[in-house]
């Protein structure tokens, strides 16, 4: 199959999925009745209609190639970096920092992103940024909390920019026999990771018993992660043919981002427990902002990219 064929065939797949998923979540609310909404039900739903809306825009950004990808995942760092210091509590010594993050760090990632200039874009904000970043701060002179305000406005730019700028990423990667083919790798990373997610959601529902983190995450069970991560590594096995894995290979990755997309739900939880607010934002209805949304992939996006990156380009 060409790298057409094989889009197609997983954008028709996964639409598939989504429209048996909706007529079973249509059914279910249905048969509430007089009951009234039933919490779990409804939650199920916002994160069906929330898939629908990620299918669109990959499906569309897919359409455009490299450059939709690039300018989806920019514009997806936008809103997440947005979101991450709204809930910071900034000072006026902070302003120009911030300027520079929105208005020149931001936008340079994802430039040397284009120009595929890997060995910038890979120490660029781990290195220049946040050495840049601290030195404008101190010129600003105000010393108040200073070390927390500079460390917060590093970890925004880490985890809204420069993890969530490795997806884009992985379409400059040089892998022998695989030419063309580099938008399949998004696929894969964004449908095991978003689908780990899901299941890990239906199985504790179903089973959950032993809480993992009560404090952060109390939805989040010891038999819903389980299943979730198990599920998802049969699905990543399962879609070596669209990688260029063999399917143990994809299996084994499948389940590595897996472990690290919950490591990022939980790290995530914690930043939001310590800003006292349940989500990060309201830009999908009913199910937060795109940090809710991407978590687990801004964890699993740059051990996914380096690990092909180590043993799959020459």
């Amino acid at each position: 199959m060409t790298a057409t064929e094989q889009s197609v065939a997983l954008f028709t797949g996964v639409g598939a999925v989504l429209v048996v998923a909706s007529v079973v979540g249509y059914v279910l609310h249905r048969r509430c009745g007089p009951e009234g909404p039933n919490p779990t039900i409804d939650n199920l739903n916002r994160r069906i209609k929330a898939w629908w809306v990620m299918v669109a825009l990959l499906g569309l950004a897919f359409v455009f190639g490299r450059g939709g990808m690039i300018v989806l995942f920019a514009l997806a760092s936008l809103a997440a970096l947005r979101e991450f210091i709204t809930l910071t509590p900034t000072r006026r010594g902070d302003h120009v920092a911030l300027a520079v993050a929105f208005f020149v760090v931001l936008p340079l990632q994802y430039y040397l992103i284009w120009i595929d200039w890997y060995g910038l874009y890979s120490v660029f904000i781990p290195v220049y940024v946040f050495l840049l970043l601290a030195a404008i701060a101190a010129l600003r002179q105000d010393t108040k909390h200073f070390m927390g305000r500079v460390a917060e406005t590093q970890w925004g730019l880490m985890i809204s920019v420069f993890c969530l700028s490795h997806v884009p990423a992985l379409l400059g990667l040089k892998i022998p026999g695989y030419e063309g083919r580099n938008l399949l790798l998004i696929a894969f990373l964004i449908l095991v990771v978003q689908s780990s997610d899901v299941l890990q959601y239906i199985w504790g529902k179903v089973l959950g018993r032993h809480k993992i983190a009560p404090e952060l995450s109390p939805s989040k069970t010891v038999e819903g992660f389980a299943g979730g991560v198990a599920g998802a590594t049969l699905l990543g096995a399962g879609l070596w043919w669209m990688t260029p894995f063999a399917p143990w290979q994809a299996g084994v990755l499948a389940l590595v981002i897996t472990v690290m997309g919950f490591c990022g739900g939980l790290v995530m939880s914690a930043i939001k427990r310590d800003r006292g607010v349940k989500d990060w934002g309201r830009m999908i209805e009913g199910h937060g902002g795109m940090l809710d949304r991407l978590d687990s992939v801004i964890f699993a996006a740059p051990i996914f990219f380096h690990v092909i990156r180590y043993w799959w380009v020459e």
